[in-house]
């Protein structure tokens, strides 16, 4: 794969008013999740689409920052467009170990030693760029099957991303561009956080909220095991039982269960 470095400029009418709290998670987690889609069209789509268009003549891509969890990719053979979204509560949950170690892209990193198998916030959203995007052109070269995703034809796109360059670069990028935004990535390695703790937090009956897939889901945890706790899906869920890593949870309010 041919890396192409770019340089991101920021328009007049993008800077952020005086008014902007930059101090707010939200607002900068969405920043984030901007300069992600801004980096994934340039230096991952850009090299790869003539490759792409050959298989789907017209293809396009269009990447978006979700307002919950999910973080995907998919394709609308319609209008032949592929589709990655980065979720806004993912992007928050990478810049903290205790809620960043839960996420499939830092097992990546620590067992497949992307990144020199270093997890920090800075490598953590690099990664999830390049984990989206090797979707992408997994599904291009028709190795995405139904539950058989994640499978060997992923991986060996997914380690190509990396030993490239494309990775590094996407990482590059990252840190040069949110530091110009005045929200610096970490770069500094999490300390994993003690699994003890955190089984002490939950407890049989505990309502949770966690994203699968592309939705948000409610449950009611039924046993608490070493590193996860099986939930049962309660209200439209009911039926459903899931086996969620600690980090993905978040206690469910009264009112957050009933915007599900």
């Amino acid at each position: 794969m041919t890396v192409i470095l770019v340089e991101i400029f920021y328009p007049d009418h993008e800077a952020c008013s005086p008014s902007t709290d930059m101090t707010d998670p939200k607002f900068q987690a969405r920043k984030l999740g901007e300069l992600m889609c801004t980096v994934t069209e340039l230096i991952l789509w850009q090299p790869a689409a003539s490759w792409v268009q050959e298989r789907a003549h017209g293809s396009t891509l269009a990447c978006r920052v979700g307002s919950g969890q999910a973080t995907y990719h998919r394709f609308d053979p319609q209008r032949k467009q592929h589709q990655i979204t980065y979720g806004l509560r993912m992007i928050q949950a990478k810049q903290q170990p205790d809620t960043a170690t839960g996420w499939l892209s830092a097992r990546e990193i620590h067992k497949r030693g992307y990144f020199e198998g270093e997890l920090s916030t800075l490598n953590l959203l690099a990664h999830t760029c390049c984990h989206e995007f090797a979707h992408l052109l997994q599904h291009s070269a028709g190795h995405r099957y139904r539950g058989s995703v994640h499978n060997r034809y992923f991986y060996n796109i997914l380690d190509e991303l990396h030993e490239s360059g494309g990775a590094g670069a996407v990482r590059q990028a990252l840190a040069e561009h949110s530091q110009q935004l005045g929200m610096a990535l970490s770069e500094r390695s999490f300390e994993l956080p003690d699994t003890r703790l955190q089984r002490a937090e939950w407890s049989v009956g505990d309502t949770v909220l966690f994203a699968h897939g592309l939705h948000e889901f409610q449950g009611e945890i039924t046993r608490v095991n070493r590193k996860t706790c099986t939930v049962d899906g309660t209200g439209r869920f009911l039926g459903k039982r899931y086996r969620v890593p600690m980090q993905m949870l978040q206690r469910a309010t009264q009112q957050g269960a009933a915007t599900l």
